[in-house]
């Protein structure tokens, strides 16, 4: 009986069951002082990682993103009004507290953001939810919300005076709770019954086996699938394989669908014994894909054209890719040290902030401390990170070229369907970074600056 018990533990240890569906509601705000030619605030806001509204100081006004907001706000009709007026606030109320904050620390000129993200999350299976709530100054962590301990957590030296100040206001506290673990999550269900054929479909992967070199490890690939709560592994024998394993991260297409890459290192197998591999890949709703290592389904780019998993032919597109990264990579380089030297020759401090409109669920945090109030802007990126910065430049940028009327300035707006392209803008911010580096160095080499 022991023995059973045992060998019956272990089956359970090693199964895979398929992940539940954690949705999300965020809302993300960003204020900025010293960037030209962009918005002085935005605010976004997202469902599931879906761009559902967007705000800035430009236009005031919330615009709608989604389809199915159209029957919201024929439901609500208050909806945009409300959301522009909880928007507006907010802006005011965060181009104040980035003052205070430069005033603080003794900053003048040059660029600085203020950021702001919160949201809830809520299980479709156990119907747990959780909340957070968090603030970012110029790309690093400022002020955290404890929701256990109803207390604020301050991971810098520079944000004591604002934690002992807000400590102090248990009735926010108390309010914050509530809207984190109950108004939010009941709109969140109110935008996924909405939104249920787009935010509650299921896409089916597609996948293969793609290997760089002989001697690279063979990578299962799997891509266009919905929601992104997918399970992929390598087994051998019907076993699964812990060791030479390397797991990617999940990413998202253009689409709005994602991706994910698991990588088997077999430097020391047999390409005899390849068959005796497979990669699995589980999605909820849809049954086990089983691709097995055959050496004629491995997609390589050394000069030979594998099959595909449906037995066509698919021609290797690695190169046409890698030119096509390497083009937007410099270009983007080129954008970054354009930026630096252009922020750097000039001494006039204008704002720049991005929020999103305030959804009818996201509260207005009336207050007179120095940071407190307004809506949050969600994005992808988090607030600890250069990278959400220039993430939101980017965002309201594409906005403005996408409604010159609106603006005078060209930017980039963040949008995940249908115009953005998150893994290329991806790629284009960490090159941008790239660039105000190396333009900061440049600079300082041709002024004798150390």
């Amino acid at each position: 009986m022991e023995m059973k018990a045992l060998v019956w533990l272990l089956l359970l240890v090693g199964c895979h069951g398929v992940s539940p569906v954690v949705h999300s509601l965020k809302y993300f705000y960003t204020v900025s002082s010293g960037v030209s030619n962009f918005p002085e605030f935005v605010a976004v806001g997202m469902v599931d990682e879906l761009q559902f509204d967007y705000y800035d100081s430009n236009s005031q006004k919330t615009e709608l993103k989604q389809s199915w907001m159209d029957q919201l706000t024929r439901d609500e009709p208050d909806y945009l009004e409300r959301n522009t007026g909880l928007s507006l606030n907010a802006q005011l109320t965060y181009k104040g507290s980035i003052e205070d904050l430069k005033k603080r620390f003794n900053q003048t000129g040059s660029v600085h953001m203020f950021q702001r993200m919160y949201g809830c999350e809520w299980d479709d299976e156990d119907y747990t939810t959780d909340g957070y709530d968090q603030y970012g100054y110029d790309g690093e962590d400022f002020i955290v919300f404890d929701l256990k301990t109803l207390t604020w957590i301050a991971p810098t030296s520079n944000a004591f005076f604002t934690k002992q100040r807000w400590d102090q206001d248990r009735g926010y506290k108390v309010r914050q709770k509530n809207y984190l673990t109950k108004v939010c999550v009941d709109w969140l269900k109110k935008h996924l019954a909405y939104g249920k054929s787009t935010l509650q479909r299921t896409e089916r992967p597609e996948v293969s086996l793609l290997q760089r070199r002989p001697s690279s490890p063979v990578v299962c690939h799997a891509t266009g699938f919905y929601p992104d709560t997918v399970v992929v592994f390598w087994r051998r024998d019907g076993e699964e394989l812990y060791e030479h394993v390397d797991h990617g991260e999940v990413l998202p297409n253009h689409d709005g669908t994602f991706q994910v890459s698991v990588d088997l290192d077999l430097a020391s197998v047999p390409r005899e014994d390849w068959r005796r591999y497979e990669c699995v890949v589980q999605l909820k709703g849809i049954e086990d894909i089983l691709t097995p290592l055959d050496p004629a389904l491995v997609r390589t780019n050394w000069g030979k054209t594998g099959l595909g998993g449906d037995g066509g032919v698919k021609s290797d597109i690695t190169t046409p890719i890698i030119i096509g990264c390497v083009v937007l990579l410099l270009t983007a380089v080129a954008v970054g040290v354009f930026v630096y030297k252009k922020r750097n020759g000039s001494h006039s401090s204008s704002g720049t902030t991005e929020e999103q409109s305030p959804a009818p669920e996201a509260q207005p945090l009336n207050t007179n401390d120095d940071l407190r109030g307004g809506v949050a802007l969600q994005g992808l990126d988090n607030l600890g990170s250069r990278r959400a910065a220039l993430w939101i430049l980017l965002c309201a940028q594409a906005e403005e070229l996408h409604h010159p009327a609106v603006a005078s300035t060209q930017g980039v707006h963040r949008q995940r369907r249908p115009r953005a392209q998150p893994l290329v803008v991806v790629v284009l911010v960490e090159a941008v970074s790239v660039g105000l580096v190396w333009g900061g160095a440049k600079q300082r080499r041709e002024t004798g600056d150390v």
